[in-house]
């Protein structure tokens, strides 16, 4: 109860008194002026400081806010305090972008693009996971990882409303079903082939016989049937799976970006990423269709990462081979 009411309620149980009890000070109207005026004025002042406390206590809570991300922004990684939304539009974009009160990252294993685990710690790491735990930062809300076959199974997973954030090659097929910010980073496409292999160069590849695998879903298998007459083109699973069928005979040659190939060879002594390239994939961050009204808050969030130099940290910390030089990009 504040003062001001506390003061009203005084002069009203006095000036009940002053009419029927005779007391002379009591009924003095001028006794009756000063008093009403001064306790009103103490209530305000009351008031006006309580309320300076207040908003001195939320201020302090805002600088420690920023001081947290200001500190993570000097040892290299996402600084949120240069572009820290006003409240009302950070309320709308983490309800828009994370609508169950966390960031739903969808990821598939064996792409540093997406999730490995890094050999030498034991962390599980990747661009999208990373990214993702980043952007949840942002928003002020927790991560969740949720794991897939393939992108093609993310994209889907996203198209239905599962998945809140995903980073992939943005291709005009999977536009229809996701929005997309501007370009992340750009990767070469290449070929693997395992250590028994006499293929030597890409312009080989085109025999009869020569079976070229790819990921179920993927950009690849809808690409490389058209552009090779001969060979055929065998899809896989995952990158788990091909590698078994590289390493049973299964397959002749893997396809995909240069990122995946050099991870996958990694774990095959012996194996080799064919010079040169057959093209280039294009990788943005993607998000659900109708959630446009956020859309720049990702796309600032691309922007940021790119110009701070937070992107070429986590492509070195993924191990991510094959990604074009940024002045390309």
């Amino acid at each position: 109860m504040d003062l001001g009411f506390i003061a009203v309620l005084v002069i009203a149980i006095l000036a009940i008194l002053g009419v029927f009890i005779d007391i002379p000070i009591i009924s003095d109207y001028a006794f009756w002026v000063m008093t009403g005026a001064l306790l009103l004025f103490l209530g305000m002042a009351y008031d006006r400081e309580r309320r300076r406390k207040r908003n001195k206590g939320r201020s302090g809570r805002t600088e420690i806010h920023k001081l947290e991300f200001g500190d993570i922004g000097n040892s290299g990684r996402f600084n949120c305090s240069t572009l820290m939304p006003t409240s009302a539009s950070a309320d709308r974009d983490r309800e828009c972008l994370a609508p169950l009160g966390r960031l739903r990252v969808g990821v598939f294993a064996g792409s540093p693009l997406s999730m490995v685990v890094d050999r030498s710690s034991a962390e599980t790491c990747g661009l999208c996971h990373d990214l993702g735990a980043e952007f949840a930062k942002r928003l002020d809300v927790p991560v969740e990882y949720l794991t897939f076959q393939n992108i093609a199974d993310v994209i889907g997973a996203m198209k239905a409303g599962e998945v809140d954030f995903t980073v992939s090659n943005a291709t005009p097929a999977r536009a229809a079903d996701v929005d997309f910010t501007q370009t992340l980073l750009s990767l070469e496409l290449g070929y693997l082939v395992p250590a028994r292999s006499s293929l030597t160069e890409a312009g080989e590849l085109d025999r009869a016989g020569v079976r070229i695998g790819v990921t179920k879903g993927s950009t690849s298998e809808r690409t490389l049937p058209a552009k090779f007459k001969k060979a055929s083109v065998v899809p896989a699973e995952n990158v788990r799976t091909a590698i078994e069928m590289l390493n049973d005979g299964a397959l002749d040659v893997y396809a995909t970006n240069k990122p995946t190939l050099f991870e996958m060879s990694d774990s095959m002594p012996g194996s080799r990423v064919l010079a040169g390239n057959w093209g280039l994939e294009h990788v943005a961050i993607a998000i659900p269709r109708g959630r446009e009204a956020a859309m720049v808050a990702v796309r600032g969030f691309v922007t940021d990462v790119q110009s701070s130099g937070l992107l070429a940290q986590l492509e070195k910390r993924v191990g991510l081979r094959g990604a074009v030089a940024a002045a390309s990009r």
